[in-house]
Parts: C-alpha cells; sequence; structure tokens
C-alpha cells in the first residue's frame, strides 16, 4: 500500500508536533521497528498468546497502518524525522474493527504519542462506519502502561471477539467509536 499524506497532529496528550502518516510498510525505518515489536512480543509471551501480526499480515485486505513520525518542530528524542509509534485498524466487519501493532519506541513513551495515535485511528475507524473497536493485549506487567491508556481512552475489558479464545495471558478490551 503507498504511503499516504503525512498529517501534523496537535491532538490532544502529546506535546509536540507530529506527523501521522498512513502506509508506509516498505520504509526500512518501519520494517525495523515492527521487527523489533515482534521479537519483543516473542520474548514476553509464550508463542500461543502472540498475536502481533508480521509485515504480510499488516498488508492483508481490511487492514491500515499507520506510523508516527516527529515532527521538524518537536523536540523528541532522536530528532526530526524519527519514528515514534505505530498502530494499525483491521477491518473485522463494516461495523468492527480491531486495533493492531499499536507500539511506541521506548524514548516516546509517557509523552502522549500513543494517545495521540490511537485517538487518529478511533477517528479513522468512525469516519469508515465502524461502530466498534476492540483489541487483544497482554495480560503481563509490561502491558499495564497500555492496559491503563486504553482505559483513560473509554475502552472496557471484554470477552474474546473475532477468532481470539480464552487466555489467560490475553486482555481484550472494546469501546465504541
Amino acid at each position: 500500500m503507498p504511503a499516504g499524506p503525512a498529517r501534523p497532529s496537535a491532538q490532544p496528550g502529546y506535546r509536540g508536533r507530529v506527523q501521522i502518516t498512513e502506509g508506509g510498510l516498505d520504509d526500512p525505518r518501519v520494517v525495523r521497528f515492527l521487527g523489533e515489536h515482534l521479537d519483543q512480543m516473542r520474548e514476553i509471551s509464550p508463542p500461543e498468546s502472540v498475536h502481533a501480526l508480521d509485515l504480510d499480515g499488516l498488508r492483508a485486505p481490511g487492514m491500515r497502518f499507520w506510523s508516527v513520525w516527529a515532527d521538524a518542530s518537536d523536540d523528541a528524542p532522536g530528532g526530526p524525522g524519527t519514528l515514534l509509534a505505530t498502530a494499525a485498524l483491521k477491518t473485522h466487519d463494516a461495523a468492527h474493527g480491531e486495533l493492531k501493532s499499536m507500539r511506541t519506541a521506548a524514548a516516546a513513551r509517557g509523552r502522549g504519542v500513543a494517545s495521540t495515535l490511537l485517538l487518529h485511528v478511533l477517528d479513522a475507524a468512525a469516519d469508515a462506519g465502524m461502530r466498534r473497536v476492540s483489541l487483544e493485549t497482554g495480560a503481563e506487567p509490561f502491558f499495564e502502561a497500555a492496559r491503563r491508556m486504553y482505559r483513560r481512552h473509554g475502552f472496557v475489558e471484554c470477552g474474546p471477539f473475532a477468532s481470539y479464545v480464552l487466555d489467560p495471558n490475553s486482555v481484550f478490551m472494546t469501546r465504541e467509536v
């Protein structure tokens, strides 16, 4: 999928300006970032509980992908043009989407980048006519900050959805958009 136009974002939460770009899965920086994400998920969770998508999964029909980049005016660690975060939206049906591949660079955590990107993805889901967005995240302590952020943005715990099954290493969450 070709990269879409970058849009500046001043969403609530992030103290700087960022560029949110749709597409870009061929960018070597994105490929490396997502590879690190998969490696980290495989280190933290047992194999049967890793639901992170590889590049082929993110390129599948029904997927949209975004990356967040530090704007030229931003003071982000790494400077302007630094990849700060990624997220994807998987369409399950016309009314239901799933948040996938949400990851924030370690140096950008706690700065509101994830909230900015999450709000952008939720807006895209609503614009596409979806009424609900769900997600699966880990139950391990490593994922507690992510679960707090999702709760802060209106997500509540739910049962497994789509093809997921009960898993003690997974927490399922959902919210209306």
